[in-house]
C-alpha cells in the first residue's frame, strides 16, 4: 500500500479515535463523579476540562518538539478563531459578564506568561514546574469560586441540588467508558502523530506546520463538538467557557507536563510568528466580547476567514 495513503488513513483514524476517546472519558468520568456526590460545576471545571485537553496532552507526550509546541499553539488559535467563529456564525453568542471579567483575563495572563517563558527559545523543566504551579493556582481559584456559587445555589433551591442522576448508568459502564476513552486517546494520538509526521517528511512540509494545522484541529475536535452543539442550543456561555478553559489548560497543564519530561526547543518560526499569532488572536477576543458582551455572526465569519488565511500562509512558508 502507498505509504502516503496509509499515513492519511492513520491521521483520519486517529482523529476518529481522539474524538470518541475524549467523549468516552468525559462522559464516563462525569457520570461517575456525579454518582459519588461531586457537584456538576466542579466536574465541569476539572473532569471535562481535562477530557477535552487530553488529546493535546497525549500528543505532546509522544511527539517531537515542533509537534508538541505546534499542537498546543495551533489548538489555541483554532479554539478561538475557528471554533468560536463557527459557533458565532451558527448563532450569535451572548456572553455573561463573569466570562469577560474573570475567565478571559486569566486566559490572557496564561498566554502572556507562556510566551514570556518561551521567549528565550526553549521551555525547560523549570518552566514546566512554573506552568504547573500556575495551573494549580488557577484550579484552587476556580474551586473556591465554585464552592461559593454552589452555596448560593443551595440557599435558593435547597439540598436537592446535589442529588444528581448520573444518567442511570452502572458504575461498570462508566468505568469501561473511562478506560476505553483513555485507550482511544492514546492510540488515536499515536496514529495521528505518526501519520502526520510521515506526510510532512514526504511532502517537504515542516512538522511544525502539520502540527499547527492537521494535528491541532484534530485534537480540538472535542472543543469543536461541544461548542457547536452548545451554539445550536443557544448556550453561549458553554461555547465560550469551553474554549477559554481549554486554552488555559493547554498552556499551563499540557505544556507544563510535557516540559517536565525534557527541554522543548522553540523554533524560529514558532517564536517569531505563531506564538504572536496566538497572543494576538487571544487579545483580539477581549474587545470583541466586551462590545455588548456578545460575539456577532459577522464577527464569527470574519474569525473563520482569518483562520483560513492563516492556515494557507503557513503552507506557503
Amino acid at each position: 500500500m502507498d505509504p502516503i495513503l496509509l499515513a492519511v488513513g492513520m491521521v483520519i483514524a486517529g482523529l476518529v479515535l481522539l474524538y470518541f476517546g475524549a467523549e468516552g472519558l468525559v462522559g464516563g468520568a462525569s457520570s461517575l463523579a456525579l454518582r459519588l456526590g461531586i457537584t456538576p460545576l466542579i466536574v465541569g471545571l476539572t473532569v471535562v476540562s481535562f477530557g477535552t485537553s487530553a488529546p493535546e496532552l497525549l500528543v505532546g507526550l509522544i511527539g517531537s518538539d515542533d509537534v508538541n509546541l505546534g499542537n498546543v499553539v495551533g489548538s489555541n488559535v483554532a479554539n478561538i478563531a475557528l471554533i468560536l467563529g463557527v459557533a458565532a456564525a451558527i448563532s450569535p453568542l451572548k456572553i455573561e459578564t463573569r466570562v469577560v471579567t474573570h475567565e478571559l483575563p486569566i486566559m490572557l495572563a496564561a498566554t502572556g506568561f507562556f510566551i514570556a517563558l518561551a521567549f528565550d527559545g526553549e521551555l525547560t523543566r523549570l518552566d514546566g514546574v512554573l506552568l504547573l504551579t500556575a495551573m494549580a493556582a488557577y484550579m484552587v481559584y476556580m474551586f473556591l469560586g465554585a464552592r461559593r456559587d454552589m452555596k448560593r445555589l443551595e440557599a435558593i433551591v435547597g439540598d436537592d441540588l446535589n442529588d444528581a442522576d448520573a444518567k442511570q448508568r452502572s458504575v461498570v459502564v462508566d468505568t469501561l467508558l473511562m478506560v476505553g476513552g483513555i485507550a482511544g486517546l492514546a492510540l488515536g494520538a499515536k496514529w495521528m502523530v505518526d501519520g502526520a509526521t510521515t506526510i510532512a517528511s514526504s511532502m517537504g512540509i515542516s512538522e511544525l506546520v502539520i502540527a499547527l494545522t492537521v494535528v491541532a484541529i484534530g485534537t480540538s475536535l472535542p472543543e469543536l463538538a461541544t461548542s457547536v452543539v452548545a451554539a445550536f442550543r443557544g448556550e453561549a456561555d458553554i461555547s465560550v467557557g469551553n474554549v477559554v478553559g481549554s486554552n488555559i489548560f493547554n498552556l499551563l497543564f499540557v505544556m507544563g507536563v510535557v516540559a517536565c519530561f525534557g527541554t522543548i526547543v522553540v523554533g524560529p518560526d514558532a517564536l517569531n510568528i505563531d506564538l504572536w499569532v496566538m497572543g494576538g488572536i487571544s487579545l483580539l477576543l477581549w474587545p470583541l466580547l466586551r462590545s455588548g458582551h456578545s460575539l456577532k455572526r459577522w464577527e464569527g465569519v470574519l474569525m473563520v476567514v482569518g483562520y483560513l488565511v492563516y492556515t494557507v500562509t503557513m503552507f506557503m512558508r
